[in-house]
Formats: C-alpha cells, structure tokens, sequence
C-alpha cells in the first residue's frame, strides 16, 4: 500500500525562496498534501461552496488589482473570509506589496503570509511541479536498484540470495547503485523513481564484511541519488526441475503502482556470473524497448526454415 505523504511548508519556503511577510501560528507544523494550488479570486468574491482549505493560495496580478479597488472595509473582509480557513497559507507573486488590510487580516486570524519574486504562472507551475514529486504515490520495496547502462534495474529476492554482492560487482564493473535494501519507489505520471532512505543512501551490507559505503570506496561516479526503474529482476535459488524460460518468448509484467514493468527471474547456481547475465538482460531489454527481439526473430527464422525443408520434401 502506498504511503499518504506531506511535505512541510518550511521546506517548501526554504526550497523556493520565499519572502515571510507574516508568521502563522501553525508556521512550524503546517503542511501541504495536496498537489493543486489555487487562486483565490472566487473566495474574494464570496464563493466559498466549492473551496480546499487545504491548497497553498496564490494571489496574483488579478485578485491584487480587484481587491485594491474595493474600499478598505472590504477588501479587510475579503482577507478576513480566506484566513478565516485553516489555509497553509498565501503567497503574493510578483513581490507585490500586502495591503495593510492583508497583514492586518493575517496577523488577527494567525495565518502566514508569503511573497514570491515570480510572476504567477511561473510560480504556480514551479510549485505544482515540486509537489508532484513530494506528493507522488510512494512504497518500499525489498531489494537493490542500480543503473546499468543507463537503465533502472530493480534487483530483488529472497534475503541471502546474493543481491548485495551482485550489486558490488556490477559497480566493480562500472555502473551505478542507487539504494540496497531498502527501495523507496514514487510514481511520477506514469514513470515509477527509486532511491533510497536518506540514513542508509550509498552504504550496502555484504555478509562477512559488514556495512562499506560505496560512495567512499568506489568513488562518487559509483552512485546515484535516483532513476527511473525500467526492468524488474527476481534472483531465486535453482530449483531442480523446474522448466525455467529458455527462449524469452513469455513477456512477464509486475505492477507496482499501477504501472507494469517487465520482469525476469533468473536463477541462482555456483558458477553462474550473475552481474554478466543481468547486464546482458538489460541489454536485452533495451533491444526489446527499441523493437528488436531476438527470441522473436530466431523463431521466425526457425518458422522459415522448417517451411523450406517442408517445400523441398514434397
């Protein structure tokens, strides 16, 4: 099940720059959990039937020309309504000057009260676009993400079966770790981001060693803060007598978040290398991804000559 996230307004403040005119009661603890912002230029007018308090309010050019040509009675009850609401709280775009009927309003409601350099479009997509990705839909799977080949490749299996030594050869190898252990996994549109928790980024436990961190003994290039997972690996112990796929004409999907991606299991057995095998299966998969198939076409060419050799036959 995926996790129900927030992200605190002091961050979002800090993140983007802005100017705190007025500092809310509520300033240390508000959060904002919804991704839409709004203008609240309807609320300034009196509608209120359809509103979020939960929303960050963005007062742009618009409401700001409106409410200057209200009489000052007004445009104070015109503030007095929006931060009777619980609202995270109002940014001014474009560094424009509050009304003291604006500051006034805030400071008896115990509202905060920003200010953004940007102009109002600008801002607001920014600002959408940074809670979609504090916001995305987020869980945590059990595994090893590295970027091969410039492909996202989550390794997964049962604990023991060799993840965290495959993953230290194949940065051996060259390519990149990005979370062992634990995966935290967000759907972004329709494109699933891993990366690892902040306490445990860049270390990977081998048993018999401990804990090493990468990043230290492999240098900088040898991880990576996150990627986008593009194939699914299930390492398993061999099973004897088990019919495992030989040609690769079998597609298999995992869903994680909703979004299927293509999955292989690849069994374990001494003396099998299994960082070659996974860096020619995401080769392989970027050859399906591009339309090229190597299973299809053998079997097509197989199809050919058994058609052939039937013809000559007869």
């Amino acid at each position: 099940m995926s996790q129900k996230r927030c992200v605190k307004l002091s961050k979002i403040v800090e993140e983007f720059c802005l100017e705190v005119l007025n500092k809310g009661d509520d300033y240390d603890s508000a959060t904002l959990s919804i991704v839409d912002v709004n203008r609240p230029g309807l609320q300034y007018a009196g509608f209120f039937e359809y509103f979020d308090p939960r929303r960050l309010q963005v007062e742009g050019k618009a409401e700001h020309t409106y409410l200057e040509g209200l009489p000052s009675e007004k445009r104070k009850a015109c503030y007095s309504a929006l931060f009777s609401y619980e609202i995270p709280a109002l940014v001014l775009s474009r560094a424009m000057e509050p009304s003291d009927e604006c500051l006034e309003a805030a400071r008896e409601h115990g509202r905060t009260l920003l200010r953004t350099d940007e102009t109002t479009v600008v801002f607001t997509s920014q600002m959408i676009d940074a809670l979609n990705r504090y916001l995305a839909p987020c869980i945590t799977r059990h595994g090893v993400l590295m970027e091969i080949y410039g492909e996202g490749v989550l390794i997964m299996g049962d604990s023991g079966v060799g993840k965290s030594e495959t993953a230290i050869e194949l940065v051996k190898r060259g390519h990149r770790l990005i979370a062992d252990d634990a995966v935290e996994i967000s759907r972004l549109s329709n494109t699933l981001i891993g990366t690892a928790p902040e306490l445990i980024r860049h270390y990977i436990e081998l048993r018999g060693i401990g804990v090493v961190d990468v990043r230290r003994l492999f240098g900088m290039s040898a991880v990576k803060m996150e990627s986008q997972i593009e194939l699914v690996i299930n390492l398993e112990h061999w099973k004897d007598g088990f019919a495992y796929d030989r040609l690769g004409l079998d597609e298999q999907y995992v869903s994680i978040l909703g979004i299927e991606l293509p999955t292989l299991t690849i069994p374990v057995q001494p003396g099998r290398n299994l960082a070659v095998i996974i860096e020619v299966a995401t080769m392989n998969n970027r050859h399906k991804n591009m339309g090229y198939n190597a299973a299809l076409e053998l079997t097509n060419q197989l199809s050919q000559h058994m058609e052939q050799q039937t013809k000559k036959e007869v």
